[in-house]
C-alpha cells in the first residue's frame, strides 16, 4: 500500500479531533468552565494551606503576553528540531 501511514496518520488525527470535540461539548452542556485544569485548584490548595515558597524565581516575565510569546517561541523551536530529526531520517533511509 503506497499510503498506507500518510493514512493511519490522518485516520488518527480525525480520531483525536472527534474525541476532541465530543468532550468539548459535553463539558459546555454541563455548565462546568470548559479547560479549567488542575493548575488552579492545586494553587488554591496550597495557598489555603498556608505553604510559603523558600525560592524565587530570577526573572519574571513582565506580562502575560511577553510568557505567551516565550511558550510560542520555545513550542517553535522544539517543532523545527523534531521536524529536522525526522527528515534527517527520511532523508537518509531515501539515500541509502
Amino acid at each position: 500500500m503506497k499510503y498506507g501511514m500518510e493514512l493511519l496518520v490522518a485516520a488518527l488525527i480525525i480520531v483525536f479531533a472527534a474525541v476532541f470535540l465530543v468532550q468539548d461539548a459535553a463539558i459546555r452542556a454541563s455548565g462546568e468552565e470548559a479547560w479549567g485544569g488542575a493548575d488552579g485548584e492545586a494553587a488554591d490548595l496550597i495557598e489555603a494551606s498556608g505553604y510559603e515558597p523558600w525560592a524565587e524565581p530570577f526573572w519574571a516575565p513582565p506580562s502575560g503576553e511577553v510568557e505567551s510569546l516565550l511558550f510560542a517561541l520555545q513550542a517553535a523551536i522544539g517543532a523545527v528540531i523534531i521536524g529536522y530529526v525526522f527528515g534527517y531520517w527520511q532523508g537518509s533511509r531515501k539515500t541509502a
